[in-house]
């Protein structure tokens, strides 16, 4: 349209959009891009938000493990599917952990509590590598503890179900386990940078609020299907955790894939926002 600056360079977006419904056609609030995150942030090591941050990080992915758990535990424990919540109580577990931890972090670390999730904001360029590597690291520590307090509270129990290591399930290859890893972190990823866009926030104002909704949700439904695939890991500081309490070498033999999986999943779905969604590159200067 005339009068207004061209949105996007040659070829992305030479055709109109689709008309946008509800809310989407507010066009009452303004929307200016917002710069990167420096790649390297040295004042950051001398804020206590920063800190507050990886604390919540900490908290948050403690009491995630301690709660997925026990729930895999239970179910590992009993005599039969009927008399425990099941898969799709694990699942829901997992979601709904989720979605309770994102809401009450959000406004302190931004709810990470998923060195995947971190990962894939960092490519964005959603915050500093001196902000990414803190997360990362409280958020291992975190699962680690979370798992050390189950099997202090359960020690026997702990050892003889497992301690809900994740592991490669008989009878599926080392692909199909890594593939299951890769895509079900796309999701993750994928639904964490849609339902926390800047641009969808400045135009329907519900967005924000309604964010952990959604990727609570996209861990429920992933959970359902590569449960029985890998136990579902798509968040390596789980992974990790559980691993590094049980201790055994079940849980450690194809380790890499709950590493690997949801690092190529994050990488993926970062660069397929940024380029097919948001089409960043672009851009108008």
């Amino acid at each position: 349209m005339e009068g207004k600056e061209e949105d996007v360079r040659v070829g992305a977006n030479r055709f109109r959009e689709g008309q946008p419904i509800g809310t989407a056609a507010q066009n009452g609030r303004d929307y200016k891009e917002p710069p990167g995150a420096p790649l390297f942030e040295a004042a950051e090591l001398w804020s206590w938000s920063f800190y507050r941050a990886g604390i919540a990080e900490f908290v948050a992915t403690f009491l995630f493990l301690y709660v997925t758990v026990l729930t895999v535990m239970g179910v590992a424990k009993s005599p039969s599917k009927c008399s425990s919540v099941g898969v799709q109580g694990i699942a829901w577990s997992f979601g709904g952990m989720i979605f309770a931890l994102v809401y009450c972090t959000a406004g302190i670390s931004g709810g990470h509590i998923n060195p995947a999730v971190t990962f894939g904001l960092l490519l964005a360029r959603k915050l500093s590598v001196t902000r990414a590597l803190f997360y990362i690291m409280m958020q291992c520590l975190g699962a680690i503890c979370g798992a050390a307090v189950v099997k202090g509270f359960q020690p026997h129990e702990y050892e003889r179900l497992g301690g809900a290591a994740n592991t490669l399930t008989s009878g599926y290859s080392k692909t199909s386990g890594l593939g299951a890893e890769i895509v079900g972190t796309f999701l993750l990823v994928y639904t964490v940078f849609s339902a926390t866009d800047a641009k969808r926030n400045a135009r329907d104002s519900h967005v924000p609020i309604l964010a952990p909704l959604p990727i609570g949700f996209a861990v429920f439904v992933v959970h359902l299907a590569t449960i029985p695939v890998t136990g579902t890991g798509i968040n390596p500081a789980r992974s990790l955790g559980a691993a590094l309490i049980y201790n055994k070498h079940q849980a450690w033999d194809h380790h890499w894939i709950f590493w690997a999986g949801p690092f190529i999943g994050a990488a993926l779905a970062a660069l397929y926002h940024q380029i097919v969604i948001r089409a960043l590159p672009f851009k108008s200067k």
